[in-house]
């Protein structure tokens, strides 16, 4: 599902609820963080690392843990950018070289509508009348879970070239459905502080991808090298 929104040079690993990757095994570094965690959480914690290990298998680098860095980012290998995501019964890590691309974010969630309150407290005036004429066109579709889901990946895109905090506030995003009966489309954010820089311009717009299916939502964006 992820895959279909990424280029040709991202990797990615998937894991539904009925996969082994649930009870996978943690390194002993990994084990320290879930230590008190309910299972539920222990189970998605690993079952998220286990397809990023196989991810960073296919790209010729060894399995290794995945520890948790500034505000829980994942720790990748040298040489190597990434983004993992997991929601109820599903997960997903997509992995790839530094030369291919500066950054990337995932996301996945269940599509269904957010809970009460959760809208008014994350969606700018724009989004929101965005929102309503979607939902005015095509009514089944969760629009504002799609939203949710983006600025998700916006900030998962966004942090490791920053380091930074981005509120949901900070970055106006736009979908643009696409063609056909299944929900997908484009999203554009754009960035309402000043952006990072990449190479030698500053960067005030990030782009990507999402799409509703079996259930769940999946976006994501990519930046690549000027």
């Amino acid at each position: 599902m992820i895959e279909e929104l990424l280029p040709e040079s991202v990797v990615t690993v998937e894991a539904h609820a009925d996969y082994a990757l649930w009870d996978a095994p943690l390194y002993p570094e990994e084990e320290a963080i879930v230590a008190r965690s309910v299972t539920k959480r222990r189970r998605e914690f690993a079952a998220v690392r286990a397809c990023a290990r196989q991810a960073m298998e296919k790209l010729g680098v060894p399995a290794q843990p995945i520890v948790s860095g500034e505000r829980g980012a994942p720790r990748w290998p040298d040489g190597l950018i990434g983004s993992m995501t997991h929601c109820e019964g599903f997960c997903g890590a997509a992995l790839a070289r530094t030369g291919e691309l500066v950054s990337l974010g995932v996301d996945a969630e269940p599509h269904g509508p957010l809970p009460a309150g959760v809208a008014a407290s994350v969606f700018l005036p724009p989004e929101a009348e965005r929102l309503a004429r979607l939902a005015g066109q095509r009514p089944a579709v969760h629009w504002d879970r799609i939203l949710f889901s983006a600025k998700e990946s916006v900030y998962k895109a966004w942090f490791p070239l920053t380091g930074a905090w981005l509120d949901f506030s900070e970055a106006d995003i736009t979908l643009r459905p696409g063609p056909g009966d299944e929900p997908h489309g484009t999203l554009r954010a754009e960035l309402l502080v000043p952006g990072p820089r990449v190479g030698d311009r500053r960067l005030q717009a990030f782009e990507g991808r999402w799409l509703v299916r079996d259930g769940l939502v999946a976006t994501t964006v990519v930046v690549p090298h000027p």
